[in-house]
């Protein structure tokens, strides 16, 4: 068994420093790597694909909503030509400073509020797939199971990659608990490392009112903004080493 081991990563700007990229990139395969959007400085972005590069973690550009006051986690209704322009740039930026890095974008995944929005809104998921489409038709989308944003990349064949959070609780219809309500997030790294283990194995995950769901998926995220998410990371990957699963990036090799 194989999987991907991604986290949100260059969130940092400025003088704020948020997460400990350094010591993530030595634990994941996959970097979700902000564009500036929602957070990320030019400087923190080029810093954080030269640690990537030098790493071998493939780089994903995690594109979002123009929200750095709200770090992308607003829902905002912009009209879908707009959000697609929003998506080319973002993507653009980030790949310029992967490309002085000797790497490039690999893939594409939404962040925050446009993430779960992508989940049910089909004109915004169309957007979003219309600029990778546009930008390069090669790149993976990485989206929640089930998704109108999964739909509608694999309907205009780009390559859809399955995504489940080990950090964070699920409802009974297998999307993610809102930031807002009880068991959103979760805490515990050998809890964390159980869950994602039984989802490998089994394609269940045990949702917030106690039910199973089914739930499968090709690459986990565990967040690197969170308070201890170095250890929760490092507990994952020593979980699935010791359960013989082998972490390899969806998007290619590890370079290293």
């Amino acid at each position: 068994m194989r999987v991907d081991l991604n986290s949100d990563l260059g969130e940092s700007f400025g003088r704020w420093v948020l997460g400990d990229d350094d010591a993530m990139l030595d634990l994941v395969t996959s970097a979700n790597v902000a564009c500036g959007f929602h957070a990320g400085d030019p400087s923190t972005l080029r810093r954080t694909c030269a640690k990537a590069a030098g790493s071998g973690v493939v780089v994903g550009a995690q594109v979002s909503y123009r929200d750095l006051a709200g770090f992308g986690r607003r829902f905002i209704d912009v009209e879908p030509g707009q959000l697609a322009d929003d998506i080319i740039y973002q993507i653009g930026a980030l790949d310029g400073m992967c490309r002085v890095n000797g790497t490039s974008v690999r893939y594409v995944k939404p962040h925050g509020a446009l993430y779960n929005t992508a989940v049910h809104h089909e004109a915004q998921a169309a957007a979003i797939v219309a600029a990778v489409r546009a930008y390069d038709p090669s790149l993976p989308v990485l989206g929640l199971p089930g998704s109108a944003l999964l739909r509608a990349a694999e309907a205009a064949g780009l390559r859809t990659v399955r995504e489940f959070f080990v950090d964070r609780g699920y409802t009974p219809e297998a999307t993610l608990v809102p930031r807002s309500q009880p068991g959103a997030l979760l805490h515990d790294p050998e809890e964390v490392t159980a869950r994602l283990l039984r989802m490998i194995d089994d394609g269940v995950v045990t949702a917030v009112d106690g039910t199973d769901v089914r739930v499968s998926a090709e690459s986990a995220c565990v967040h690197g903004d969170s308070p201890g998410a170095v250890a929760m990371a490092t507990a994952v990957r020593a979980g699935l080493d010791r359960s013989g699963v082998v972490l390899a990036p969806f998007a290619g090799e590890r370079a290293g």
